[in-house]
């Protein structure tokens, strides 16, 4: 009884994002030395490497952290390419200033191009919302930086 009570009195700060503008946007097939582009695997089947490059601008005076990239990614008829799904992926912490990003896109094989994006934004938080790898630990190839 007392726990309900101090959730009714006592607020609960919220977590708070922050919007970020995104511009210079870019989408390439990922180069053949990038982990994902697995040149082995080329074939009509499956998904081909694309790789979203940007810049993203964090006018405040903190960073924000575990930033998600919101993009709709058409192909040359106009349809979207990732089904049910506007986060494109996470660009992680953005210092005060603008700064680059790539990430790793996985578009069905056969997808007619050329590809587009559209209402790209990020958004991110001030305070971490996600678990995050520690130093000394191994992160998976399609988890290190794009080439």
């Amino acid at each position: 009884m007392l726990a309900a009570f101090w959730l009714l009195v006592v607020p609960i700060a919220p977590a708070l994002a922050a919007d970020l503008a995104v511009t210079e946007i870019s989408l390439e097939p990922c180069p053949a030395e990038d982990a994902g582009a697995q040149p082995e695997l080329r074939r009509p089947v499956g998904a081909s490497c694309y790789a979203l490059r940007g810049v993203v601008t964090n006018p405040g005076s903190r960073p924000v952290v575990d930033t998600d990239l919101f993009a709709q990614i058409l192909d040359a008829s106009g349809e979207p390419v990732l089904q049910n799904r506007s986060r494109v992926g996470s660009i992680g912490d953005v210092p005060p200033g603008p700064m680059s990003f790539a990430l790793r896109l996985a578009v069905p094989a056969a997808t007619p191009g050329p590809l587009q994006v559209s209402k790209a934004k990020a958004r991110g938080f001030k305070e971490p919302v996600r678990v995050r790898a520690q130093a000394g630990e191994e992160l998976l190839p399609l988890e290190l930086d794009v080439s």
